[in-house]
């Protein structure tokens, strides 16, 4: 090797050393499980950069061996093809037919909405806010072209925050709203279909899944707009305050171009990806989804709980903190001060200020809330554990190195132990996950105090399709899990169960915040496999709410809400093909449980 070609390695080298993150916690943290960084699909979300085509040179880095094309698991065989190929086997991506993928971004789709304990009523009583120009100026500022239908049957997302009001005026003391982020109709539908094995049904509600066969009590279903108020605006993360001033809205809904239900969309459009030039509608981002299912307001895409003005809305979860005695929570399996998390408690100008989103959840000092900080969240369990960095631009000066999410000095600030008020369960090497939370959960339980969960690494193991923990390669590259992984982390229905005996001791009811954030993850990456088992893991987690709701005969005094933030752009061509390889599946599962 002569002298110019060492030097040039050990530059190389270097500039890797200096470009990797760590962690003030490397030394106990556990390996990632993902081989490729997953965060940018959820990140960079309404970026103005172009949708990401998954190109042949990106496949060739992650592809597997040609052997692993036939595993005998045909969903996953069908993702893996689909990449390989780059054309559609069960569907596609985007607007384009003959192209796996042109689009890994967030949709204006309506989106569902299942209610139990509680039916919309109230909502139909009232009429869609789409049908009435006076409301819609209320929601928007202005009245947004093509939006006015005076015949609207669907919603807006910001009635969801007003729905939780109608229950708790009802006299209900338990709220429960569970967030499938990124779950539209048709990803609900493509679960479904796996799941029996055929094709139930083409519209409406459907049937299948746990949340949409659940009778135990009254039910009911309904479709909502999501789009924002503005796709952005100007901020300043270390004063938090909007720069932008006052600008006319972008957000809007044309039935015609979008559809009047998910089953009556118009293919091959680019409408309901905000590009279409003639009315370019904004397409919403999980922060200002959220915002608007807890507060019932509409603002800017990546403010959590902040007006387009610079207000400071509060959610509804800080609303009852302060007006009954109610104890709140939120269970999410991604990071814990992620968007949707977030805007159940925080405020900041910001989604990407994680520490400090953070620390309004756990009642810290913020950059938002310096000298009066926030009460907290009676209960917080999540992911982000061992995800370090010592440097990052989004979060402000006030950052601090080591884990981005969520600072191991915060941690420590309001772990019991050291004077605070909340039991911490995090990641133990070589414990069980499930045994660390539930150990936690009842200590905080039988002592009346607070729990904080910090579990991961970046986020939950992703779940395939057929319950396995596989995932094949997709848009996103590929992840692995080891042995440690799996053994160390809750799933979401054991981090719901976990929060559910803590908040259940509360005399005077709660108000919880669910969030199976990896359906989202699944569908910016196209992986339909990941997707499909994302959603049948919060359909998991959605049956040990109704187990605890049934097992407590508590129907009367609890409304549960299920539904999306938003929409992707999953456009199933050949459902058939779904329902061959869920019926195969099932065949597999039953054959191995009459094993001897």
């Amino acid at each position: 090797m002569t002298l110019f070609n060492r030097l040039g390695l050990y530059l190389v080298l270097l500039c890797f050393c200096f470009d990797t993150s760590w962690s003030q916690d490397v030394a106990s943290a556990p390996k990632a499980g993902g081989e490729i960084g997953v965060p940018s699909k959820t990140e960079n979300e309404n970026s103005d950069t172009k949708p990401l085509d998954a190109t042949e040179s990106e496949s060739e880095t992650t592809e597997p061996k040609p052997d692993r094309f036939n595993t005998g698991d045909l969903m996953r065989d069908m993702q893996s093809q689909s990449m390989r190929d780059q054309k559609a086997v069960y569907g596609h991506w985007g607007n384009q037919s003959g192209k796996f993928s042109n689009w890994t971004n967030h949709s204006n789709r309506l989106i569902p909405v299942y209610t139990f304990g509680i039916t919309l009523d109230s909502w139909r009583d009232q009429g869609s806010p789409y049908a009435d120009a006076d409301r819609l100026k209320q929601l928007y500022g202005l009245v947004p072209e093509h939006t006015l239908n005076p015949s609207a049957m669907y919603f807006d997302q910001t009635d969801i925050y007003r729905l939780q009001k109608t229950a708790l005026d009802a006299g209900y003391t338990n709220i429960i709203l569970m967030v499938f982020d990124g779950m539209d109709w048709q990803t609900t539908q493509a679960a479904s279909i796996y799941k029996q094995g055929r094709v139930a049904y083409q519209s409406g509600r459907g049937t299948g899944l746990a949340i949409q066969d659940e009778r135990q009590t009254i039910t009911d279903f309904g479709l909502v707009v999501t789009s924002p108020l503005l796709t952005g605006a100007k901020f300043d993360v270390n004063s938090q305050t909007v720069l932008s001033g006052k600008q006319p809205s972008t957000g809007g809904f044309n039935r015609t171009r979008g559809g009047d239900a998910p089953w009556h969309e118009q293919k091959g459009r680019d409408y309901l990806m905000g590009l279409d030039r003639e009315e370019p509608h904004g397409v919403t981002d999980s922060a200002s989804s959220a915002t608007s299912l807890t507060t019932g307001v509409k603002t800017f895409n990546g403010s959590i709980n902040v007006a387009a003005d610079g207000t400071f809305l509060t959610p509804i979860a800080r609303e009852l903190q302060a007006a009954t005695e109610m104890k709140v929570g939120v269970v999410t399996s991604v990071p814990v001060s992620h968007a949707t998390p977030g805007a159940a408690y925080a405020n900041n100008v910001s989604r990407k200020d994680y520490q400090d989103i953070a620390r309004d959840m756990i009642g810290l000092p913020s950059s938002s809330h310096r000298e009066d900080p926030l009460p907290g969240l009676d209960v917080l369990i999540g992911t982000g554990h061992g995800v370090g960095t010592k440097s990052d631009s989004n979060q402000g000066d006030n950052f601090a190195t080591g884990n981005k999410y969520l600072h191991e000095r915060d941690v420590d600030k309001v772990n019991i132990e050291n004077g605070g008020k909340y039991v911490v369960a995090k990641r133990t090497s070589g414990t069980s996950g499930r045994k660390v939370l539930m150990k936690a959960a009842e200590q905080a339980a039988d002592n009346d105090q607070r729990l904080l969960g910090f579990f991961g690494l970046e986020h939950l193991p992703f779940q395939t399709a057929d319950g396995d923990y596989k995932p094949t390669f997709d848009v996103a590259g590929t992840e692995k899990y080891s042995d440690a992984d799996l053994h160390e982390n809750p799933t979401l229905a054991e981090m719901t169960a976990a929060a559910l005996t803590v908040l259940e001791r509360s005399i005077d009811g709660f108000w919880l915040m669910i969030e199976c954030g990896d359906v989202d993850w699944a569908n910016h990456a196209n992986n339909l496999d990941n997707s499909i088992g994302a959603v049948l893991s919060g359909d998991e987690a959605f049956q040990v709410v109704t187990k605890w709701v049934d097992d407590n005969r508590a129907w009367d005094v609890t409304a549960v809400i299920v539904t999306a933030d938003h929409g992707h752009y999953l456009v199933i061509d050949d459902p058939q093909k779904i329902a061959e390889a869920g019926s195969k599946a099932k065949a597999k599962t039953k054959a191995q449980s009459q094993k001897p």
